[in-house]
């Protein structure tokens, strides 16, 4: 078969845990890299046993599968973006800084997931520590909401803690703005010398997988090489969608349709 050199989508590589229940995770990684026109290749960092109500129980992937995963993949695909998620523990987040420093030039979303959607620790210590020091000052951009911007930086006020990740050596904080209570969600830019408002209307209801789909849909605008505003609006803009849209599945959270364009 002729090779369509031409014709390569950009790639997102996507390091995240699987959801069961389609909500969050990897699967909203691929479906939310897909609909900005770009192709998601994923390497799982955990497997959880969760539902749309919360996670029960999280189970990382032996380090020496998720490290030759990944060199794999690297050997055979060119990705224009990489995404992180669900990191796991410790040493596969070691592992991710590891590659990174390998690809100096591809950018990085971070979403530092910290804990369910229901309040489910995810986390340690040692993991966040490991944010702090390694993982931040390697990424182009960290899309945390304010309870992780706030464990992650120590500090209460929002802008204080967006300035202090700054300072750890991550280039650009989106600092998502739906715990704050507010008539509209009102989430920030912030960068060296600027910070922007995107002020949206707030729907009502509780998702599973919005930071997900907002931080897989920015790597891909991302890797379509859109400069860094416009791919922070338009990753906006569209889970937003996504959140309009959302449909309940199970007894928990709503889930964000993320091919809400094609009814």
């Amino acid at each position: 078969m002729q090779k369509q050199q031409d014709n390569k989508p950009p790639i997102v590589m996507c390091f995240s845990g699987h959801d069961p229940s389609g909500g969050a995770g990897i699967q909203a990684d691929i479906e939310s890299i897909n609909a900005q026109h770009a192709r998601a290749c994923t390497v799982i960092t955990a497997l959880t046993v969760q539902d749309t109500q919360d996670v029960q129980q999280l189970i990382p992937v032996e380090l020496t599968d998720f490290k030759n995963t990944a060199k794999t993949l690297l050997n055979d695909v060119s990705p224009r973006a990489f995404k992180t998620g669900l990191l796991a523990d410790t040493d596969i987040a070691q592992a991710i800084c590891e590659i990174k420093r390998q690809h100096l030039s591809v950018p990085l979303v971070v979403d530092p997931v910290l804990a369910s959607g229901a309040g489910s620790k995810l986390s340690n210590e040692s993991l966040i520590q490991t944010l702090r020091e390694k993982l931040l000052p390697l990424a182009t951009i960290a899309t945390p909401n304010l309870p992780e911007a706030q464990t992650i930086s120590g500090e209460k006020n929002p802008d204080t803690s967006a300035e202090k990740m700054l300072a750890m050596g991550c280039q650009h904080i989106l600092l998502t703005g739906t715990h704050a209570n507010t008539k509209h969600v009102v989430n920030t830019l912030y960068s060296q010398n600027e910070k922007i408002e995107f002020e949206v209307e707030r729907l009502t209801g509780e998702f599973h997988g919005s930071g997900c789909t907002l931080a897989a849909s920015l790597a891909a605008n991302l890797a379509n090489q859109h400069e860094i505003n416009n791919a922070v609006k338009q990753a906006l803009d569209y889970t937003w969608q996504t959140l309009k849209h959302a449909q309940v599945i199970g007894k928990g959270q709503l889930l964000p349709k993320r091919n809400f364009s094609h009814d």
